[in-house]
């Protein structure tokens, strides 16, 4: 069963359920994957859901940021729930050693010499790490190592 078909299961559940946080976080992507697939006139394949799904809980974390610095624990309480509800559809997350081990092979295979060379490396490791990983540490892990000694 794809991704896609999995959300629309569950959000049937969640609207039987009554469950409105995991009803509210589930129509988001659903939402979200439905105008993508308008927008681009094509079936999402589930790499395509998993980066929306990331880009969505990317959004959350930043709202929750926002309200917990405008005093809205509230706001800030609903969203951290909506964002573990989307969190449960992405892959295990790798640890710290296992992202400097993807990096340095993929250093190893782009044949990376400095910084200028972080775009090869991240176009090496983005298809690899989707889902898996947050890119924003990944990108730090990349550029750590190939700063200048």
């Amino acid at each position: 069963m794809t991704l896609k078909a999995t959300l629309n299961q569950d959000m049937i559940a969640a609207r039987k359920a009554r469950d409105e946080t995991r009803k509210a976080a589930l129509e988001s992507i659903l939402v979200a994957i439905k105008q993508r697939e308008v927008d681009e006139r094509k079936e999402l394949a589930d790499g395509d859901v998993l980066a929306l799904i990331e880009k969505l809980l990317k959004q959350r974390r930043e709202s929750i940021a926002g309200y917990e610095q405008g005093a809205r624990p509230e706001l800030a309480a609903k969203e951290k729930a909506e964002a573990e509800v989307l969190a449960r559809y992405l892959p295990q997350q790798l640890s710290e050693a296992e992202i400097q081990r993807e990096v340095e092979q993929a250093i190893a295979a782009a044949g990376a010499a400095g910084p200028q060379d972080m775009g090869k490396v991240m176009a090496v490791l983005k298809p690899k790490l989707a889902g898996r990983a947050d890119m924003g540490k990944v990108s730090a892990a990349v550029k750590a190592k190939l700063a200048p000694r």
